[in-house]
Formats: C-alpha cells, sequence, structure tokens
C-alpha cells in the first residue's frame, strides 16, 4: 500500500496579499560604490525586478500552468516528497526521472515537459518519447519540511529509486544537474540493474572547496572552463561558506523578505547563466524565474534548502574522509549504466578531470547555455537527451 495522493498548488490569496505589501515596504539599503555586480545584486536591478513581481507577475496564471501537469504527494523514509507525474501519450516510452538542483525547483524543467512527453506534437519523433517524472529534492519547494533524516544525495537516491518502483517502472532513465546530478549518479548504486542510462548538465570542474585547477595543457576552450573555476573559487561561493555553517543565521532573513529571498537565487542566475547575456532575464524567462523564487517564498524553502546544502555537505565530507581507494582502484571499479553529459557555455566541466579513464559514453559540449540548461536553452537539453538515450531504449521495460 503506497500513500501517493494528488495535489494542486493553490496559493492562500491571504498570501499573494502579503507578498505584495512586503515587497512594496521592502527597506532597501544605499547601493554599492560600483553600482554593477561585483559586489552582488545591483540596487536599481532588484528594484524594477522586484516592482514587476509586486505588480505585474501574475501568480495566479503560472499556478494553473503548473497544475496542468498531474501532480502527487507522497512520503518516503519520514519525508514528505512532493512530484510532478507526466506520463506520455507514446505507450512505448522510457521513463526519465528528472533531478533539479539548488537554488532552482522542478519548474526548471516545465519547458521540457511536451518535448519530452509527446516529441510528435513538438517536431520530434514518437519513437522518443519519455515518461517524465519531476521530483522536487527534500526540503526544496512543496517537499517540506525536512525530514528529521536530514539530506543527503544517497538518501535522496534512495528514495527516488522508491518512487519510480511505487509508479510501477521496472527500467528508467535518469537526467540531474547541479545537485541532481549527484542524484542520478547514485541511482544506480542503490538501484542497481534498473537504470538504464545517466544523462547529466550543470556539473563542476571539481569541487569549490578543492585547489585551484592548473592551466597548463588544457586546450583553449577547456582553459577558459578552469580560468571560469578558479574565479568562482575565489569570489563565487560566499553563498556555499554560509550555507554550509550558518544556515539558521540565513534563514531568518530569507523567510522574512521575499526581496532578500529573490536577491539570493537572481544573484546566481546572473554568475551561472550564459556569459552573453548581461541580465538574468536575458538568459531565461522572467516569469519562470519569479516562479521559482515565489515557491521558495511560499514555502520557506529558502530556509530549508540552506539546511539541506548544511547536511549535504556534512554527508559529503564524511564520505570523504572514508575514501581512501586509490586512483587505480577507482579505475577498476566495474563499469555502471552508459553516461552521458552535456556541457553548456558557461559551465565548467573538463572532460579530462571529469572522466580521465574514458568511461563517459556520450559528451557534448555547446556554445549557449548554462547551468539552468533547460531554462536557457531547453532546445539543446531535449536534444541530447533524446540522442542520448535513443539507443538505450531497448534495455528498458515500460511497465506502467
Amino acid at each position: 500500500m503506497t500513500n501517493e495522493r494528488p495535489f494542486r498548488i493553490e496559493i492562500p490569496q491571504a498570501d499573494l496579499d502579503d507578498l505584495r505589501a512586503r515587497l512594496v515596504n521592502t527597506r532597501w539599503p544605499s547601493g554599492s560604490p560600483t553600482g554593477d555586480w561585483s559586489r552582488g545584486v545591483p540596487l536599481d536591478y532588484l528594484k524594477q525586478l522586484v516592482r514587476y513581481w509586486a505588480t505585474q507577475f501574475d501568480w495566479r496564471a503560472q499556478e494553473e500552468a503548473l497544475n496542468q501537469i498531474p501532480q502527487f504527494m507522497t512520503e518516503i523514509d519520514g519525508q514528505a516528497i512532493h512530484y510532478f507525474h507526466a506520463p506520455s501519450p507514446e505507450p512505448d516510452a522510457l521513463p526519465l526521472v528528472l533531478t533539479h538542483g539548488w537554488p532552482s525547483s522542478p519548474v526548471e524543467f516545465t519547458k521540457l515537459v511536451g518535448p519530452l512527453t509527446d516529441p510528435r506534437s513538438h517536431g520530434g519523433n514518437a519513437s522518443d518519447a519519455f515518461h517524465v517524472v519531476l521530483p522536487s529534492l527534500p526540503g526544496y519547494g512543496f517537499s517540506t519540511p525536512l525530514g528529521e533524516a536530514g539530506f543527503d544525495l544517497f538518501g535522496v537516491a534512495r528514495a527516488w529509486a522508491k518512487l519510480m518502483n511505487r509508479l510501477g517502472y521496472d527500467r528508467y532513465a535518469a537526467h540531474g544537474t547541479d545537485a541532481g546530478s549527484g542524484v542520478a549518479a547514485m541511482l544506480p548504486m542503490v538501484d542497481p540493474g534498473r537504470v538504464v542510462g545517466l544523462h547529466i548538465s550543470g556539473t563542476s570542474a571539481s569541487t569549490p572547496f578543492g585547489p585551484a585547477l592548473a592551466l597548463d595543457g588544457l586546450s583553449p576552450a577547456d582553459r577558459a572552463r578552469a580560468e571560469r573555476f578558479n574565479a568562482f573559487r575565489e569570489e563565487g561561493t560566499g553563498y556555499l561558506a554560509l550555507q554550509t555553517t550558518r544556515p539558521q543565521t540565513l534563514a531568518y532573513a530569507l523567510n522574512d523578505s521575499p526581496t532578500s529571498q529573490l536577491a539570493w537565487i537572481v544573484e546566481k542566475f546572473h554568475e551561472w547563466t550564459d556569459p552573453t547575456a548581461k541580465t538574468p532575464e536575458e538568459a531565461v524567462d522572467r516569469d519562470q524565474l519569479l516562479t521559482n523564487a515565489s515557491i521558495y517564498w511560499f514555502t520557506g524553502s529558502g530556509a530549508s534548502t540552506a539546511h539541506a546544502l548544511y547536511d549535504g555537505m556534512a554527508a559529503w565530507r564524511a564520505l570523504t574522509a572514508q575514501a581512501s581507494a586509490s586512483d587505480a582502484q577507482w579505475q577498476d571499479q566495474p563499469a555502471g549504466p552508459p553516461t552521458g553529459v552535456a556541457v553548456f557555455a558557461a559551465d565548467t566541466t573538463i572532460r579530462s578531470l571529469m572522466d580521465p579513464y574514458g568511461k563517459i559514453n556520450h559528451w557534448t559540449e555547446y556554445d549557449r547555455g548554462g547551468h539552468f540548461a533547460a531554462m536557457e536553452v531547453p532546445d539543446l537539453l531535449t536534444a541530447d537527451i533524446r540522442t542520448f538515450f535513443r539507443h538505450l531504449r531497448r534495455l528498458a521495460t515500460t511497465s506502467h
């Protein structure tokens, strides 16, 4: 017996009124001396975005659009899990679980749902169809509150394996970005024999708390990625240091001020999107960005995602401390399911570092997009997912 139940997003009008009142009554600080993004989100930029959020953004329209995708709530290992489940009209579709990262939510993938589930209606072939499952990570969005077990990637992967089993999917595919790429990579470990392939994006050249990357011997493209990574390591990890050491202190600001919550999110949409975009709205749809920020606000998940990052970092440190295998031992590990990687223009992923033993089956690099590829370049990401899994479908059985 499972406890899945249908779910609809229905934010009370009082919460909408409270949001608008808080936005209108924001107590603004003075601007930075430079007026640009070098010290954080510029005052003039955030003022205009907050004004749009308060006076023009139509939450009810976005809410109704999200409710067009079937949604459910369940409980797995004591954690409330919210997920979208969009079965394909094609009977031979391949089940696919998509996992977002921070500071995101399943909203990141909404532009992919139609093309992936019904390619025939979106200029593709019926043989490329997927049954799409979009869970909210524990502590994110409507998968709140964060349960007593906290957050770690192995735990999330185990929960996703149980979810896919409950949905009747014997074999399935996985895509992840950011922390979701870690979840996807761990699924074959916790659910052996059921994952037909992994497709990931939004990965990093190395861990952001590791050493700077050497530039010698890299190709021009990889050297540019390494330089971006080194700059990020020096100047872009303040958010990580705070959330992984003092999440409760940060939680007060994120939970009390929607302007603070928006600034905390939008900074990353400026820093991690396509380098040619001068503002986040040049890279992603403004209403989609604000829909994501609104979900963080309405669910109070700015605070719980900070704690999730704290828990995730603690789990990572414990895993690192236990890792005593040498490179040669890792090289001898049996191969998992086929893996595909999509690298977009703003990414810092370098193949020679990520795949030193040449085990990755599919590697594609693009000159557009960035960390939020599903929002920035949904056409490229959809095509890459279709291409990678096209030859793996014969390995799957899709009972539903």
